[in-house]
C-alpha cells in the first residue's frame, strides 16, 4: 500500500475533527461562551422537565410501573440528539429534543402493544428503538442522496393539521394522566368539583406558561416556573400533612422504580422477553412514526429558516437528524428533532455557537445518569402542566395563528385533519388530510386556463418575407388559421374544457383551415390529456381542419402515435416551433384560396382590392430604391453570396452597411429560429461581435447586395450630406427593425440635424 496515499487519507478523514475543535477552542475564548452557557443551562433545564413530562405519557397505562425507564431512555434520546445534532448540524445553537408530535405515536405504540409485565415493557423499548434507528436511516438516506428538496413539499394545510390535531391529543392526554377520562361524553362530569381540582390545576400552569413564554420568551420563565412549581406543591402537601409516600399511594407524586440513574434502562439481555408476534402488529404505526418523524423535521427547518432569516443546508441537516436518530436508537433511547423556539433564542441571545447546544446535551446528561430519585419529587399536576403547555403552543400555531395566513378553504384542511386524528387515530388523518389537499388542488388547478394566448393568421404572421398578393391572401383569409399558445401542467382537469373551446373552434364561421396548438410553455401532460387529444385530432381530420402542432415534446409525440391510427397520425403537421407552425399554416391557406380562386372571380376581384394599396406602396418604395442605388452607385461595392453563405453575424467580418438588391436572406438566432425574412430593397448592418445574442443572416438563395463600407459612409456624409439623408430616411421609412439584422452604429442612427430637401 502506498504510504503516502494513507497517509493523505488520514488527513482528510481527520480534518472534519480539527475544524471542529479549532471552532470549540475559537468560541470557547470568544464573548460567545458566556451566553451560550446561560442559554445552554437555562435550556437544558427546560428540556428535562419538558422531557419527563413527555417520557411519563408514553409509559403510562399498564407502561406506569416502568415510567422511570422510560423517562430515561426519553433523556437519553435527548441527550444524543443533542449532541450530535450541535455537532453535526449546520446550524450554530441548535437545541434538540422530542416534538409532542412524536410523543403520541410512541405513547399509542405503548398502549395498544399486545403484550403483559415485563414483555410488555421490553417490546415497547425495542419497537422505540427500531422506530428511532428506521428514522435515522432514511433522513441518512435522505441527506445522503441530496433528496431534501423532494420532501421539503408536505401542503401546508396537511402539515397545519397534524400540528392541530396533535395538539389537541397532547391536551386530552395530558388529562388522562391527570386522573380524569377526556371522553367527550364525560364532559359534563368534568366541571363537577371533585374532577375539576384533578385537571384544572395542571391545565391552568400550561396555559399560563404557556403565555408567559409567548409574551415575554425569556429563557428563565420555563426552569424557574417549573422549581416554583414543585416548591409549592410540596409547600402545600407539607401545610395539609401530607406525607411523600401518601401522595404518591394517592397519585399526585411521580413514582421512580430506577435504582441510582435512569440509563441504561434497557440491556442486551432483555431482548430475550421482546415478543416479536406483538411486535409485527405495530408496524402500521412505526411507519407512522417514521411519516410524522419527517413532518416535523420539514416543519422544524422552514420554521427555522423563516425565523431566523438564514439558508440552511437541508440535506446537511437530515444527516445530522438520522445520525443523531441512529445514535439515540442504538443507545435504547428514543427519536429526537430540532427545536425551533429554543434553537432560535440561541441565536437572539447571541449564543450561536456549537457550545449551547454540548451545554444543553450535558444538563440533561447530569439528569440521565445522576437523577434516579428526582422522579419522585416530581407532581403529577406539573407533569399534566408541561404537556398542557406543549399542546397549547401547538393548538396556537395550529389554529389561531394558520387563520391569520389561510384562505377559508385550506382552513378547513387543518380543522379536519385535526378532527378525524381526535376522532379516529392518526394514519386515518393522515389519508384523508392528503385526499382532501389533492381534491382541493385538482380543483384550483382546473381552474387554471391552459390556453395562454389565441389569435388568427391576420392578427399574427410569420417571420417569412411574403409578395404583395400572398400578403393580401393572409388578410383577408387569415381568421382560416387558428392558433393557441398552451401553458403549464395539462392534465385531467384541464384538458376537457381545452377540448370543448377546441370542437367549438372546428365549427366556427368561417371554418378554419388549419388550427394550431403551440406546446413551447407546455411543462407536462397525463395520459387522460393525450387521450383526449387524439380524439380531438381525429375529429378535426374527419372535418378536413389540419392540425399543427408546435414544438411538442418527444415524449407527448411518442405517447400520441401511440395512441391514433398510422393514418390520422400521419395527417397531423409537427413542426419544431411555432414559427415554422404558423409559415406552414400560411402556405395552406394560401394554396387553398389559389385552389378555389379560379373558380371565383369576385375572390380574386376582393383579392386585386385589397392588394393594391399594398402593391402600390411596395411598387413607390421599390422606386425609390432604385432611384437611390444609381446615386449611390460611386458609394457602392457590389457583393454576391451563394445560398447558405453567411452575410452577417458574429463569426462574419465586419464590412459595413449591405443593400439587398436581389434573392432572399434570413437572420437565425443561436437555437436556429429564424426572426426576420430580408428581400430586394432591406438593409442588412454588421453584427456586433460581443452580442451574445446577435443573429446570423444568410443566404436562403443565390442573392446579392451593394455593400456601404464605414469609410464610404463617413466620405458620403461629408460630402454628399443630402444623400446621406435621404438614404436614412429611406431606411426609416421602410421600418428598418435594428435587432432583426444587426444594430445600426449610434453615428448612423442620428446622422445629422440638417433638414432634407
Amino acid at each position: 500500500m502506498d504510504p503516502t496515499r494513507s497517509r493523505r487519507e488520514t488527513v482528510t478523514a481527520t480534518s472534519p475533527l480539527r475544524s471542529l475543535a479549532s471552532e470549540f477552542y475559537a468560541d470557547t475564548l470568544s464573548p460567545k461562551a458566556v451566553p451560550a452557557l446561560a442559554a445552554g443551562v437555562t435550556s437544558g433545564l427546560g428540556l428535562v422537565a419538558s422531557q419527563v413530562a413527555f417520557g411519563s405519557l408514553i409509559f403510562s397505562g399498564a407502561l406506569a410501573p416502568y415510567s422511570s425507564q422510560g423517562v430515561g431512555l426519553v433523556l437519553f434520546g435527548n441527550f444524543a440528539a443533542c449532541l450530535v445534532i450541535a455537532l453535526a448540524g449546520g446550524f450554530r445553537g441548535a437545541i434538540s429534543g422530542l416534538s409532542p408530535a412524536l410523543v403520541i405515536v410512541m405513547a399509542l405504540i405503548g398502549a395498544t402493544m399486545p403484550a403483559d409485565g415485563e414483555a410488555l415493557f421490553a417490546t415497547t423499548v425495542a419497537a422505540l428503538m427500531i422506530g428511532a434507528v428506521a428514522t435515522g436511516v432514511c433522513f441518512l438516506l435522505i441527506g445522503r442522496y441530496r433528496l431534501a428538496n423532494l420532501v421539503r413539499f408536505v401542503p401546508y394545510p396537511v402539515a397545519g393539521g397534524f400540528v392541530t390535531g396533535i395538539g389537541v391529543a397532547v391536551c386530552l392526554s395530558s388529562m388522562s394522566m391527570m386522573g380524569v377520562n377526556p371522553d367527550w361524553r364525560a364532559i359534563p362530569a368534568l366541571v363537577q368539583t371533585s374532577e375539576l381540582w384533578k385537571w384544572s390545576p395542571g391545565a391552568a400552569f400550561g396555559i399560563a406558561l404557556y403565555l408567559a413564554m409567548k409574551r415575554w420568551g425569556h429563557p428563565l420563565i420555563l426552569p424557574a416556573s417549573v422549581v416554583a412549581g414543585v416548591g409549592g406543591f410540596h409547600l402545600v402537601l407539607a401545610a395539609l400533612g401530607i406525607s411523600g409516600e401518601e401522595a404518591r399511594a394517592a397519585g399526585l407524586l411521580l413514582t421512580s422504580t430506577a435504582q441510582g440513574g435512569l440509563w441504561p434502562a434497557f440491556a442486551p439481555g432483555d431482548l430475550g422477553q421482546v415478543d416479536w408476534a406483538a411486535m409485527a402488529t405495530q408496524l402500521p404505526t412505526l411507519l407512522a412514526l417514521v411519516l410524522v418523524a419527517l413532518i416535523v423535521v420539514i416543519m422544524n427547518l422552514a420554521g427555522l429558516e423563516m425565523a431566523a432569516n438564514e439558508d440552511l443546508d437541508w440535506d446537511r441537516e437530515f444527516s445530522a437528524a438520522g445520525l443523531a436518530s441512529v445514535v439515540a436508537g442504538l443507545g435504547g433511547g428514543t427519536a429526537a428533532s430540532m427545536i425551533v423556539p429554543a434553537s432560535l433564542r440561541s441565536k437572539l441571545f447571541g449564543a450561536g455557537t456549537r457550545l449551547t447546544g454540548v451545554v444543553t446535551a450535558l444538563v440533561i446528561a447530569a439528569g440521565v445518569f445522576l437523577g434516579g430519585g428526582m422522579l419522585e419529587l416530581v407532581p403529577v399536576p406539573l407533569v399534566g402542566g408541561m404537556l398542557f403547555f406543549a399542546g397549547a403552543g401547538m393548538l396556537d400555531q395550529g389554529l389561531v395563528m394558520s387563520r391569520k395566513r389561510l384562505p377559508w378553504s385550506e382552513y378547513g384542511i387543518i380543522v379536519l385533519i385535526g378532527v378525524v386524528i381526535v376522532a379516529f387515530g392518526l394514519l386515518e388523518a393522515v389519508a384523508a388530510g392528503m385526499l382532501a389537499t389533492l381534491m382541493f388542488f385538482t380543483v384550483r388547478l382546473s381552474r387554471v386556463d391552459p390556453i395562454e394566448s389565441r389569435f388568427t393568421a391576420r392578427e399574427r404572421s410569420s417571420t417569412l418575407a411574403r409578395s404583395v398578393p400572398d400578403r393580401a391572401i393572409l388578410l383577408e383569409e387569415g381568421e382560416r388559421v387558428l392558433a393557441y399558445r398552451l401553458r403549464g401542467y395539462v392534465f385531467f382537469g384541464s384538458v376537457y374544457p381545452l377540448a370543448d373551446h377546441l370542437n367549438a373552434a372546428l365549427g366556427g364561421d368561417p371554418r378554419p383551415n388549419c388550427l394550431l396548438l403551440d406546446f413551447g410553455d407546455v411543462s407536462g401532460f397525463d395520459y387522460s390529456a393525450v387521450n383526449v387529444l387524439a380524439r380531438f385530432v381525429q375529429t378535426a381530420n374527419a372535418a378536413g381542419v389540419k392540425v399543427v402542432l408546435s414544438a411538442p415534446s418527444e415524449q407527448l409525440t411518442t405517447v400520441l402515435e401511440r395512441n391514433l391510427p398510422a393514418s390520422e397520425f400521419a395527417a397531423v403537421r409537427i413542426e419544431p416551433n411555432a414559427d415554422r407552425a404558423l409559415e406552414y399554416c400560411e402556405e395552406t391557406v394560401i394554396a387553398a384560396w389559389k385552389a378555389h380562386a379560379s373558380a371565383v372571380d369576385e375572390r380574386r376581384v376582393s383579392l386585386f382590392r385589397r392588394a393594391a394599396g399594398d402593391l402600390e406602396r411596395h411598387l413607390e418604395r421599390q422606386i425609390r430604391f432604385e432611384e437611390l442605388m444609381d446615386e449611390l452607385r460611386s458609394w457602392l461595392n457590389p457583393r454576391r453570396y451563394a445560398a447558405g453563405e453567411p452575410l452577417a453575424g458574429r463569426e462574419v467580418p465586419n464590412e459595413g452597411l449591405q443593400l439587398l438588391t436581389s434573392g432572399r436572406a434570413s437572420a437565425h438566432d443561436a437555437e436556429g429560429r429564424r426572426s426576420r425574412q430580408y428581400g430586394p430593397g432591406d438593409a442588412i448592418w454588421p453584427v456586433d461581435p460581443s452580442d451574445d445574442e446577435a443573429p446570423t443572416v444568410t443566404a436562403d438563395r443565390s442573392c446579392e447586395a451593394m455593400l456601404l463600407t464605414p469609410p464610404a459612409r463617413r466620405r458620403l456624409e461629408e460630402l454628399e450630406e443630402r444623400l446621406a439623408l435621404r438614404l436614412y430616411r429611406y431606411l426609416l421609412a421602410g421600418r428598418f427593425e435594428a435587432g432583426a439584422g444587426g444594430s445600426p452604429p449610434d453615428d448612423a442612427a442620428n446622422p445629422g440635424s440638417e433638414p432634407g430637401p
